[in-house]
This record gives C-alpha cells, structure tokens and sequence, in this order.
C-alpha cells in the first residue's frame, strides 16, 4: 500500500508539472484571454495569516481554501473529516460530531496546536478548554462561506498556541437578496435542516442569518439519540465611505454523544468479539447509564449524590457577540475586532479503562479485600446490577470488563480583541507592507470533575454487573460492586481559573522587486493567571455491605490558590519568488512557544513546562488554469516537548494522576496538494502527506524507561497519509451533473510511547452525485462504501505508555461503517 501512495503521488506531481510546463513555456505569447484564464485559477483570494488580503498563489506559506462546493464533494462526517482532507493535517473523526482529534504536521498533541477563528478572532482564546475544542463551539453550516486553514508559517504570529489556523470566513449580506434552504436525511437516523438568507437592510446596510438544526440517532447505537440540537449565526455590515462596521451573533445548545473505544479481540485468545460488540455499530454506550446515581463527599464531609444521563452526552451552550471594524485611511489599514463568548458544557461520557478479562480471575484479584471486609469468601457470582438475576459471562462472550462513567461541568468566558495598523511604504529599494498589532483576552474557566467506575458486560450496550461474595453456605455476604458501581468517586477533581494576557506582534512584507518578497513577523505574549484546586484524599463512605466506596475520592474543605505568569514569543521569517504566475518558490523558518494553559492554575501537581517548536519549510508553486501542484517540505523540532499523560489506577479506579514525561521529537516530511484539470468535465484532486515523526532524548521521574522511546514513531501519527478525489462535471438536458468520489488512506499508526502496539493501516472509499436545475439540487453520499475496518486512537486510559500486550491493537475506535445520506436543497 506504501508503494501505491507513494506512486500516487509521484503521478500527480507529474502529471500537474507536465499540464503547467507548456503553460510557462509560451507564457510570453499568450493571448490576453489566456491570460485571464490563468489569472483566474488559485486565485482565491486569502486572509488569514497575511498584513493584507492577497491571491494564494503569491503566499509564502501553505494556505488552503475550502469553498462550499468544497464542501459538497468531500462530503465529510464531521468538522475532523472536512481538515483531514488537506495536507499535513491527520485527524481522527471517530469520536462523533465534535471533540476529535486535529493534528497537524506531526506536532504531538490532540488538537492544541490549532487555532480556530471565526472572521480572524478565536471564540475561545485557547484551543483547548475543558472538555471542548474549538469544532464544539463554531460549528459548519451554510453561513460558513469558505475555510482559510493556515498549515504552519505565519500562524505563531497571527494566532496563540499555534501551528495551525482554522479561520471560517462567514456570509455576509449584499444588494442581491439571496439565500438557500436544504435538507440532509442519513440512514444513520440523521434528519437535519440548513438554512440562511443574506440581503440589504437599508442603503450600504446589509444582514446575513442561518443556522442549522439536527437530529440524529448515531453512527453507532447508543439505544438513545446521539446528537439533537442547533446553532443560529447572524451578521449585520454597514460599508463606509472607507471601510465597514461589522456586529455579529452565534449561539450553539447541541446535545453530541461521544463514541469512546471498545474492545474488538478477546485479548486471551485474540478471536474477534464482533458477535458481541458490533465492529461498526457497537459501542459501551447504554442506556444502563441513563440514571446512573454518583456518590462523593464534599469539604464538609457529608456524603452527597447526584443523577447523571448519559444521553445528554456534550450539552454546548454558547454565546458569542463580536463586533468588526476596518477603514482605509489614505493607505493606513486600520482594523479593530473584538468579541465575548459565554458558555456553559455539561458533559457525560462512558469511557474505556482496562481490557476485558477472565471472569474468574477478575473476581480473584478481589478475594483478599472481600476476606477482609466480609469474612471467609467460599466463592464470587456474578448478578445483573441492582438484581439476583444470575449472569454467566462463560455463557456469553467469556469476559467481563471495567468503564468509566465521567461527569463534568464546566462554564467558560472569553473576551478578545484585536487591533492592527497596516501601511505599505515605497522606498528606494523595493516597498515595506508593515503591520503592527496588539491583541488581548480576558479569560477563564471553572470544573466540576467525577469519575465512576462501573463493571460491565463485553457486548454492544452492555449492562452493569455486580459481583457478590457467598459463603460456604451458599449466601451472598457482601459485594465488590455496587449496583454496578466498582469505585466511587475514583477521580473528584474542582476548580476555577481566570487569565489576562496580551500579545503584541508585527510583521513586514518586503517587495524587492515584482515577484520576490521577504516577510518577517514577532509575537511576544504575556500572562498572568490566577485560580484555585480544592484538594481531596481518600476516604471509605462507610457502607460495609460493599467494596465499590472504600476507597473513593473526597474532598477535605482546603482550598490550594495558585497563581502563574508566563510569557511566550514567536517568531518567523520567509522568503517567496514568484517567476511569473504559474512557478513559484519559498522558503520559511518558524518559532513557536505554546505557554501552560490557564487549567494549571485549577489543578493539583500539573507539569508546567513550555513547549517550543522550531519549524522550518520549504515550498514549490506550480499553477496553470485550473490545475495546481503545491509541494511543501517541512522540518519541525520540539525541544522541550511535554509527553505527559493521566494514568489509570485499575485497583483505585482513579484517572488523574500526572505521569512526567519530558523530551524532544522531530518531524520531517513533504506535502502534496494539487488538482489536475484533465478536461473541462474531469478534475483529480489529491493530498499526500510523507513524514518520519519520532521522539529524541526523554526524561523520566517516574520509573518510565526512556530508552524504550528513543527514535520511536511519534504515538497515533502515520508516516504515510492522504486522499485523491476525482471529480466528472457536466451538464445534460439543462441539469448539472457532478459525479464524484474519494479514496482516503492511513499509514500504520503505534497506541504507545514503545511502539509495542500497532494500528495498522486502512483505506476508504467514498463516492456522490449532485444533481442542478434551476434552484433545486439534490445529493446522495455514501462513505466507506465497502466496509473498510480501520481502528483509530487506541485505548488511551491504560496504553498510553507500553501498548496493550498485543503486536496489533485490540482496543480501540474503530470508523464508521457504510452509510448515505440524501440532500435536497432550493436557492434563491
């Protein structure tokens, strides 16, 4: 398969160079048509990460556009499936709607390194809040007008925590009332409704509004809905004799399950456990967990409980208002953004810990506590939870398992703005676009944090068990479990955090002479954080009939205030030479530093280091009409890079203790993105990315052995990834017609820092229609057309380290099935 990538890729690269040879060739004869024609091509027009807006084409970065028709083709599950399409970026869409994973170029973390920003102005001033990431709280639908995703280059110096912009650019309104209204219906149980509508207000007044509302019973079968909710944006611009004043709404409530990963081999013989948990449909989610009853004790050590759903999944609720302003005045370009954003998320999830495990020996690893609690135990059985209905797992799959119910709270504000000057000045050698910026956010975030763990049955909505202790006689004398609760309150964790920071930034774009330009940018931010973690201890609740309370979590009414200041700079320097408008090159050297997060303040024995990342990149520039080849090379060291991770204590249940792991990793590799016009109705789109991610020089102060990791695949990145789309357009009896489809593929991946456990590599295929006439259009998708098993993630909670004892991963999340959905829509 590494071959036929490669193959892939080397095709297209030849292919594109020989379609845009010609093109250079007779550039200096080409007729004024010709000319427009290709002036016409890669000329979206580009935003994000520039002093000033500018054709992608003459960027001396890698830059994509994602325009709606875009969209259409590619067709994408979620937010995840859309980004992972380009390339350098890796993501993982298995998790559901939202909270996936987005990993760009290699850099070592689920989705910190990128910024996503409506308009140019993060909603959330970090990537990462507690339990969200920025795909929960800016969502994609019709007021999304295209996505400006910056890979690398500029993006230390436009956005914080770095390296990596996501910038959804929105529809605003215009002279022409204009709008569309669609319908998507899944066979997933998917009903969803798109709509918006832009037009004039008044004279230079203009209004933009839509949203989308969406139910949908899931991917996988929880036994209840998996996401039921909606977002409305609306916008309202005024253009002035030099510019425009922009205002802007968001809000989000959206209800969205979260798939964790399930066991797909019986780790004791390795036999497939589809029977019991389906590999497309399965899941741990249950509705056994729809009241579940949570247990702790609070600071003044009275026992308190509360009723948990799993159903309500990630509740998001957001709202965000924005204003926008920008003015030429006699060539200063003067822009001022400023936004808040309050929230509220309520997330229930069911999460995966240890692998399934013989019954027997399961009940055994208990037999010395229950001696101890309950007196000489003759034997274990296993009941139903909350029943005496006797449950034999040896009857079944001949395993038991441990999850763990989470129930976080959470609220979130956020205040930013953004204000910059930009003049371009002519000077006897060349001219100077110099923009200075100053950019600010008041910030926080508090938690309420409880983990359960529960022991379940190994099959798809499994129910809870309890483990009952009998005597000689053959009467139940106590339980392990209680009512399928094994530990209480094993992770309790509260908090609250607020930040201030500033950032101050510059850059300078310096035209020598047409078609070559050098541009410098500087980014120095300042922190100042302040907050509070109420420790806890263990304690046994009291109840003796029981094991599941003895060694919970609670808190002990003292209050740690911590507070952090800190302080970040990046930097970037690149070069670009433009031969004419079909070959370019660039270079470019990058430096970013991504601070501890505001959440340090509100935990207990974090480990607060800053990471730095040197990135370097290299890029080639071929375009003629409507093909394109762009090839980027890239380099990026990490020295320090924090490994840390949260380990799960299998005998205490608890998940929250910190495991230092600090060292370096590198990444180099090269980038493929390029679109060959074959003919006026064919077009071959394609990503590829190659790259060597491995680890260098870690440290240990916690028994974990370096040596082990020294050179090591970075955990859960490819070395090989991408995707080709080929696309028929035509028109016939009036009607256009676009055929497409899309082959996507995954390198091996390792779920541990040794590189003891693999996840092997996998490929889908995905294929539509989209039929025109007049105003209407109708859609029918389908993805993973053939069933295609491909496992993603790993099993986090316990693998993180030292793999799951098996050479190919027997835990994990595996994607999507086959499925289709069907959309009508109607323009006007």
């Amino acid at each position: 398969m590494l071959k036929t990538v490669l193959a892939t890729g080397t095709a297209l690269a030849a292919i594109c160079t020989v379609s845009i040879a010609p093109a250079y060739a007779q550039s200096a004869s080409a007729s004024p048509a010709a000319e427009a024609e290709s002036a016409a091509q890669g000329d979206d027009i580009i935003v994000t990460g520039s002093t000033r807006a500018q054709r992608r084409f003459e960027a001396s970065y890698a830059i994509n556009t994602v325009s709606q028709e875009d969209f259409e083709k590619i067709a994408p599950v979620n937010f995840a499936d859309l980004i992972g399409q380009l390339p350098g970026f890796q993501t993982e869409i298995t998790g559901g709607e939202v909270q996936n994973i987005y990993r760009i170029r290699g850099l070592p973390n689920d989705g910190g390194f990128v910024s996503f920003q409506q308009d140019g102005l993060p909603l959330f001033h970090e990537n990462d809040g507690v339990f969200f990431r920025g795909d929960a709280i800016l969502k994609q639908d019709l007021m999304t007008d295209h996505v400006e995703v910056v890979r690398g280059g500029p993006a230390p110096v436009y956005a914080s925590y770095s390296g990596a912009i996501i910038n959804a650019i929105t529809v605003t309104g215009s002279d022409v009332t204009r709008g569309k209204a669609q319908v998507t219906l899944g066979d997933t149980g998917l009903y969803r409704l798109d709509a918006y509508q832009a037009g004039a207000l008044g004279e230079r007044t203009y209004y933009a509004v839509g949203g989308f509302i969406r139910h949908h019973d899931g991917y996988r079968d929880n036994g209840f809905t998996n996401d039921k909710g909606g977002q409305i944006r609306a916008n309202i611009k005024h253009e002035t004799d030099n510019g425009f004043i922009k205002l802007n709404v968001n809000y989000v409530n959206d209800h969205n399950a979260f798939y964790l990963p399930i066991p797909t081999n019986n780790p004791l013989t390795g036999e497939s456990l589809n029977k019991y948990i389906d590999y497309f449909e399965g899941t741990m989610n249950s509705p056994a967990f729809r009241n579940v009853n949570l247990k702790y004790r609070d600071g003044n050590g009275v026992i308190q409980s509360r009723n948990s759903d799993l159903s309500d999944g990630r509740h998001m609720q957001m709202l965000n208002f924005g204003a926008q302003y920008e003015g030429d005045f006699d060539g200063w370009l003067v822009s001022a953004k400023a936004g808040y954003t309050q929230g509220k998320l309520d997330f229930n999830a069911f999460y995966s810990t240890t692998n399934p495990a013989d019954p027997a020996a399961f009940a055994s690893g208990y037999l010395a506590r229950a001696n101890t609690a309950f007196g000489p135990v003759d034997h274990f059985g296993y009941v139903l939870a909350g029943t005496n209905t006797v449950y034999d797992p040896y009857a079944a799959s001949g395993l038991v398992m441990q999850g763990q119910y989470r129930d976080i709270h959470s609220k979130f504000y956020s205040a930013q703005t953004n204000l910059s000057v930009a003049k371009k000045f002519e000077t006897g050698f060349g001219s100077h676009d110099i923009k200075l910026g100053l950019y600010g956010s008041l910030y926080g975030e508090d938690s309420k944090t409880l983990y359960q763990n529960y022991l379940i049955e190994v099959a798809g909505q499994p129910r809870t068990l309890d483990l009952v202790a009998y005597n000689a006689a053959g009467a139940a004398i106590g339980t392990v479990t209680d009512n399928g609760v094994l530990n209480y309150a094993a992770t309790l964790n509260q908090g609250d955090s607020d930040a201030k920071m500033y950032a101050v930034y510059a850059n300078d774009t310096w035209e020598i002479v047409p078609g070559l330009r050098i541009d410098a940018g500087i980014r120095h931010e300042r922190y100042n954080y302040k907050g509070w973690a109420a420790l806890t201890e263990s304690a046994n609740l009291g109840d003796a009939t029981t094991l599941a309370d003895d060694t919970t979590r609670a808190f002990t009414g003292v209050i740690l205030n911590q507070k952090l200041k800190t302080h970040a700079t990046n930097w970037t320097v690149g070069a670009n030479y433009d031969f004419n408008t079909h070959i370019g090159v660039y270079g470019r050297a990058s430096h970013l530093e991504t601070p501890p997060s505001v959440q340090t303040v509100m935990s207990i024995n974090p480990t607060i280091i800053t990471t730095k990342a040197d990135q370097f990149e290299v890029g080639l520039k071929l375009a003629s009409g409507r093909s394109y080849l762009y090839v980027t090379g890239f380099y990026t060291n990490f020295d320090p890079l924090n490994a840390s991770f949260l380990a799960f204590d299998p005998t205490t249940g608890r998940n929250d203790v910190n495991i230092p792991f600090i060292g370096e990793a590198q990444v180099k590799g090269i980038e493929f993105d390029g679109a060959w016009s074959v003919t006026p109705w064919f077009t071959l789109n394609g990503a590829l990315t190659v790259s060597d991610p491995k680890y260098k020089n870690f440290a240990s102060s916690t028994g974990a052995d370096p040596e082990q990791v020294e050179g090591n695949q970075i955990v859960r990145q490819p070395k090989v990834y991408g995707n080709i789309r080929p696309s028929f357009d035509f028109t016939t009896n009036g009607t256009d017609v676009s055929i497409y489809g899309r082959y996507t593929y995954m390198g091996k991946r390792f779920v541990d820092l040794y590189n003891n456990t693999a996840l092997p590599s996998y490929g889908t295929v995905g294929a539509g229609l989209t039929l025109r006439r007049g105003t209407w259009q109708l859609q029918v998708v389908g993805d993973n057309l053939f069933n295609a098993h491909g496992l993603t993630e790993g099993n986090t909670r316990t693998d993180s380290l030292s793999g799951q004892g098996s050479a190919e991963a027997i835990y994990g999340r595996p994607i999507f099935g086959r499925n289709f959905r069907l959309v009508i829509g109607k323009s006007w």
